[in-house]
């Protein structure tokens, strides 16, 4: 199970010795196009999740609160609004006194890969904590865009509790996103 701590240390491949680190995975069910079991970049390294949100999800199944435990977040991330609609391509750059003017002096960067979509696996998890089996099947509905994301390390660094969090927003070129 996750665990609170005051830093985290990423490196090129996420955080060490979790689940979802390294700096390749194999492709499953949310590669329907390709063969299950091929070798591809990781691009889930990090699982990023909002206070606000949570606390939404927890209303939506009728429960006190949801701890981030409960969905293996690595990362919380509080006082920016909208997390879970953030654009794929957008950047986290964390830490530093820099706000987002001149050259970044922070601790970390991390790429936001895609909105991490509810799944009953999570529904699963929140249930057997909650000791509410019915929740697997609405966990679905009542985390449906706000789940998080997750996110790929651009720049390895350290991050610590209270670290301010700057976005990025992804390049546009002639309609292009980069």
């Amino acid at each position: 199970m996750t665990q609170a701590v005051e830093t985290l240390v990423l490196d090129e491949a996420g955080i060490r010795g979790d689940l979802h680190a390294g700096l390749t995975r194999r492709s499953g069910p949310r590669e329907p196009w390709l063969p299950r079991g091929l070798t591809l970049r990781n691009d889930r390294q990090v699982s990023a999740l909002c206070p606000t949100e949570l606390a939404a999800i927890a209303r939506g199944l009728d429960l006190p609160v949801l701890p981030p435990q409960w969905l293996g977040g690595n990362l919380l991330i509080d006082g920016l609004a909208g997390l879970s609609g953030l654009a794929p391509g957008s950047r986290l750059a964390i830490g530093g006194g820099w706000g987002g003017k001149g050259r970044f002096d922070g601790g970390a960067v991390l790429r936001v890969e895609a909105y991490n979509l509810p799944c009953r696996r999570a529904g699963a998890a929140v249930a057997a904590a909650a000791g509410r089996s019915e929740l697997l099947f609405r966990f679905v509905g009542a985390a449906a865009g706000l789940r998080g994301l997750v996110l790929s390390v651009d720049l390895p660094g350290t991050v610590a509790v209270g670290d301010a969090v700057v976005v990025i927003p992804p390049v546009t070129v002639k309609g292009a996103t980069r």
